[in-house]
């Protein structure tokens, strides 16, 4: 999964980032209210960590930008605040979940995974126009033709349909599917999206992915 960790105290954030890593997930950290909505405006993410003291707000504001972009982005709060009422009002206002800081690696590393697994039940098939994913045999089907896709190709592919009618840019997929540290000079957004129409576009027919001339790639709605 894709992460965003907002939180602003380097001990835990240094915690967080290195348990989930060894998971197997990115995690990109922002250690403030400004800083978590320039990286929500640039990028996409599977989950966000949350705290709610931070140094130039609340988090309850970058709760409700994610909440306008995308009302099924899981948001996990992490806050010492833990009285009942706290709880309530954030899970009124959006949030999917809610543990009480300090809190052990491993419930944090388990309810990531719930709320994954939940993501997956929800949105098995992924669809725009004739075009559909399925999310669980990672076969790709589009005017009748059926494609089994690698990873990097799925991975591609899905993340278009998961922002279907948005121009991704090349930096936001390579972000999403390669990882942060990915060289920015690299076309290799350009060589999978190629890759994807050769094996899923019909002859005569628009391509399952448009082309939007200085500003990325999209599938239309």
């Amino acid at each position: 999964m894709r992460i965003l960790l907002v939180e602003d105290e380097d001990r835990i954030a240094s915690f967080v980032v290195k348990g989930l890593q060894a998971e197997g997930h990115v995690v990109e950290r922002a250690a403030g209210v400004a800083d978590a909505k320039r990286l929500l405006a640039e990028r996409t993410y599977d989950l966000v960590l949350l705290d709610l003291l931070l140094p130039d707000g609340h988090g309850s504001d970058v709760l409700g930008v994610v909440r306008a972009r995308d009302p099924e982005l899981p948001v996990i709060v992490l806050s010492a605040m833990g009285e009942v009422d706290d709880k309530v009002a954030l899970l009124d206002k959006g949030a999917d979940d809610y543990l009480t800081k300090p809190f052990a690696m491993r419930e944090l590393s388990a309810r990531v995974r719930a709320h994954a697994r939940h993501g997956q039940a929800v949105s098995r098939t992924l669809t725009a126009g004739d075009l559909e994913l399925d999310t669980r045999t990672r076969v790709a089907t589009h005017a009748g033709v059926r494609a089994d896709l690698p990873s990097r190709e799925y991975a591609l592919l899905e993340c278009l349909l998961r922002h279907v009618g948005q121009v991704l840019t090349r930096q936001q997929l390579l972000d999403a599917v390669w990882g942060f540290d990915f060289d920015s000079g690299s076309n290799v957004v350009d060589v999978y999206v190629g890759y994807l129409r050769r094996k899923l576009d019909v002859a005569g027919e628009p391509s399952v992915i448009e082309t939007v001339r200085g500003a990325g790639y999209r599938v239309r709605a």
